[in-house]
């Protein structure tokens, strides 16, 4: 029989959690201020479990990177040749030497399925194919509705912020928060909000005081707004309080706080030159300045990097031919080295239990290679690189015919994925639900798509 539990304390395995707090109160109506205050009673603090999605913008070719079939004709199989890795029986392109090494870490996903048939990175931000009815304001992407159910771990930090560049072909940009509303839409500090962060000058009295006249403005404009977009802005002025009286955000954001064989592991790349005109730029960066802002208390940092729409095979120096490979030799080694450094510095930090990553395009690609285009866009198929968050890994889920092009063992769609991030947030994806504008409740994954059992 278990010792008894010393009066005023809970015993470890009858302890509440966040997820069961969030579970009843979902059930019971439980406001969250109301779920704040039960938790603080019940001395829980805030999940300190994080995700970062990286998108790989137009589409990576996944039998060339991670399922190659070197046993295929010649204008299929490419002239990558698969290596071994950390793990028997799991080979992947040569040109990832740095990532073979570290495949007991790493989930590859070669069977992703049901992918939209152009364009669109709205699949890899909130898991819902773009083609299906939404609702009034559009789906949230997944690091808005991370915003909504659990708020900033901590006041200084936003629950969500976006390196996502702005690419000119507007599919390729992540989805906003959707009917959640603009007080749940990423902080995104590339660009001239960054020049924001700053004082510029005003103390914090002269702050508060500013505040206390923008609230009685705003208590006049309220009642004259039904929309609920001030109620919106309300917050992010909060927001932005905390973040100006604090450095700890800034700081997460300065690379040079870092230490300089770090950031040259991970590598630098120019945050102006979009890739092919109209991609994303390829900055390694990145994803360094997004582990630095989960270790400062971020719940979601979304980046997109590179472009992966290659036809014809034209590299960044000019040189061209018919073939999509002059591409891959350029991006492969530096894909390889910063997302290798990623998964080495989570470890070594000690945040690949709480820090889950996920690597996706939004779609395949042919498996035939033609002169005009190299291969082409292809939504039968994807492949997708997940690490971190404690789960399951060195391994492979799902599988592909000869020559890449069918999915023919274990389909795996968007919503799964999605879904085992929000497990690994502590969300349950069978009771959790949010209102839309009408008041109609929404789950947050398509089609009651599960946790991949694979992983969790």
């Amino acid at each position: 029989m278990p010792a008894p539990t010393p009066a005023g304390l809970v015993s470890r395995a009858n302890r509440p959690n966040r997820r069961g707090f969030l579970q009843a109160g979902i059930l019971g109506g439980l406001t969250l201020p109301g779920l704040l205050r039960a938790e603080a009673a019940a001395g829980i603090r805030s999940s300190t479990k994080s995700v970062i999605l990286i998108y790989l913008v137009g589409g990576p070719p996944h039998q060339d990177m991670f399922d190659l079939k070197p046993d295929a004709p010649k204008d299929i199989a490419g002239p990558w040749k698969p290596i071994a890795t950390r793990v028997n029986g799991i080979r992947i392109c040569e040109a990832f030497p740095r990532l073979a090494g570290l495949m007991d870490k790493l989930t590859i996903i070669r069977s992703l399925v049901g992918n939209h048939d152009d364009h669109d990175a709205q699949q890899v931000f909130h898991g819902r194919h773009p083609k299906k009815g939404k609702p009034g304001g559009g789906w949230p992407q997944f690091g808005s509705t991370i915003a909504r159910l659990l708020g900033p771990a901590d006041p200084a930090i936003p629950p969500f912020v976006s390196l996502c560049h702005t690419c000119t072909h507007g599919p390729y940009n992540e989805p906003g928060p959707g009917f959640l509303g603009v007080a749940n839409s990423p902080f995104r500090p590339t660009g001239p909000t960054r020049d924001d962060m700053v004082l510029q000058g005003i103390t914090l009295r002269q702050l508060a005081e500013r505040k206390t006249l923008q609230v009685g403005f705003d208590g006049i404009r309220r009642s004259l707004d039904s929309s609920g977009t001030l109620a919106g802005m309300d917050s992010f002025n909060e927001q932005a309080l905390s973040l100006l009286t604090s450095t700890r955000f800034a700081e997460a954001l300065d690379l040079s706080r870092e230490e300089s064989r770090v950031v040259d592991r991970y590598g630098t790349g120019d945050p102006k030159v979009m890739i092919d005109g109209n991609g994303a730029p390829r900055v390694p960066q990145s994803m360094l300045m997004a582990r630095r802002l989960i270790e400062a208390g971020a719940r979601v940092v979304t980046l997109n990097y590179s472009k992966w729409d290659w036809h014809g095979g034209t590299n960044t120096e000019g040189r061209k031919n018919n073939s999509i490979f002059l591409r891959e030799e350029e991006d492969f080694p530096i894909f390889d080295k910063c997302v290798s450094a990623l998964v080495e510095d989570l470890h070594l930090r000690g945040l690949d239990k709480d820090c889950a990553v996920v690597v996706m395009g939004e779609f395949g690609r042919t498996p035939k290679i033609s002169s005009q285009l190299g291969r082409d866009h292809w939504p039968q198929v994807n492949c997708a690189l997940m690490f971190g968050g404690g789960m399951r890994h060195g391994q492979v889920i799902g599988a592909t015919d000869r020559i890449a092009g069918e999915a023919v063992a274990r389909p795996v769609v968007f919503g799964e994925i999605h879904a085992t991030l929000y497990r690994h947030l502590g969300i349950d994806t069978v009771k959790t639900t949010l209102p839309d504008h009408t008041g109609r409740p929404n789950y947050l994954v398509e089609d009651n798509a599960q946790p991949l059992p694979e992983l969790v």
